[in-house]
C-alpha cells in the first residue's frame, strides 16, 4: 500500500498519542472526523497499522536499569538467537543491524545486578558469540 503524506501525518500523530480522539486528530490535521477515522481503518486493514501498544513514561521505570545490547551472532543462529531473545521478558525490542554487531537489544531490568545476569544470559545462548552493553542514562525523546 502506498503511503501518502497524509497517511504520514496522520501516523505521527498516533504515533504521538495513540489514544487521542477522532474529533483531536482531525482538529490537530485540519481535516474532518469522518476523514480522519476512514484513514485509520483503511490503514488498519491494509496492515500499515499493525497494533497499537502501551508506551510508559521514563517515571514509571525511573529506577530501572535499561540497557543496549549490542549482540553478535554466528552465522546462519540469528533465527534461532531471536527465538530465544524474544522469550526473554527483559528483552524490549530487538533489531538487527548493520556493522561489527548483528542485533541490539533493549534490556530492562529492576537492578544493575539483575542487568549483569541478563547479559550473561544473553551470551550464554547457543550461537551468541559475544555481547557489549551500554547503559541508558536518560531518554531525550522516544515517538
Amino acid at each position: 500500500m502506498k503511503i501518502t503524506s497524509a497517511d504520514e501525518q496522520l501516523l505521527t500523530v498516533l504515533r504521538e498519542d495513540a489514544r487521542a480522539s477522532t474529533a483531536e486528530i482531525a482538529r490537530r490535521l485540519k481535516v474532518s472526523r469522518t476523514t480522519v477515522q476512514s484513514r485509520i481503518e483503511r490503514l488498519e486493514r491494509s496492515g500499515v497499522i499493525a497494533g497499537y501498544t502501551v508506551r510508559l513514561h521514563e517515571a514509571a521505570e525511573r529506577s530501572h536499569i535499561r540497557a543496549h545490547i549490542l549482540i553478535t551472532v554466528l552465522p546462519k543462529q540469528s533465527a534461532a538467537v531471536a527465538d530465544a531473545l524474544r522469550r526473554m521478558p527483559e528483552v524490549r525490542t530487538l533489531h538487527s543491524v548493520s556493522g561489527p554487531f548483528d542485533l541490539v537489544a533493549l534490556g530492562v531490568t529492576p537492578s544493575v545486578a539483575q542487568m549483569d545476569e541478563l547479559t550473561d544470559r544473553i551470551g550464554a545462548i547457543e550461537g551468541v558469540e559475544r555481547t557489549m552493553s551500554s547503559i541508558i542514562l536518560s531518554a531525550k525523546f522516544e515517538r
